[in-house]
């Protein structure tokens, strides 16, 4: 429980045990000892709330997260699936590292080597992870007109801020 909380508690336990014990026509220990105990179960339960509300929100968070990400991978799947005569062309293409730009999104450089013979355009699909292998992002950028035998270069940049250790894969490259 975080600190705040557990001082507001406390707080609340004494100010209950003073209010119960002003309340009492016995002033015997034993009075005072049950209107304490009162207040700390009374505490306890407002613990037990905090802390099952804090889990619903983080809970809502997390199912946010999860959300835009599988928004933003459909999104994704669909602008690939809509190139017409593209080939595979994951191995073509190179991550730089990831890094945090001004808006705390999170960019990586995106290298791609045209092995063609004729000038290509490529669509490369980024999906940013943390350090455990989860999927908080996915972006498509795309490197245009790049020339015969040459290379070109492009920015990936998350659709929202990403904190942690960002890392990024190439999800699906397409070579058109």
């Amino acid at each position: 429980m975080p600190r705040t909380t557990s001082v507001l508690l406390t707080t609340a336990a004494i100010c209950c045990a003073a209010l119960l014990t002003g309340c009492s026509d016995d002033d015997t220990p034993s009075s005072v000892s049950s209107a304490a105990s009162r207040a700390a179960s009374a505490a306890e339960s407002l613990g037990r709330e905090a802390t099952a509300a804090a889990s619903s929100l983080a809970s809502g968070f997390a199912s946010e997260a999860s959300s835009a990400f599988a928004s933003a991978s459909a999104s994704a799947s669909r602008e690939l699936d809509e190139i017409k005569d593209g080939v595979d062309a994951r191995s073509d293409v190179k991550l730089g590292t990831p890094a945090t730009d001004g808006d705390d999104r999170a960019t990586v450089d995106v290298t791609v080597s045209n092995s063609s013979d004729k000038s290509r355009s490529f669509s490369v699909q980024v999906d940013f992870t943390d350090s455990a292998g989860n999927r908080l992002d996915t972006v498509v950028t795309t490197v245009s007109d790049v020339a015969a035998g040459k290379t070109g270069k492009a920015t990936a940049r998350s659709n929202r801020t990403l904190s942690g250790a960002v890392k990024a894969e190439v999800a699906r490259a397409v070579r058109y």
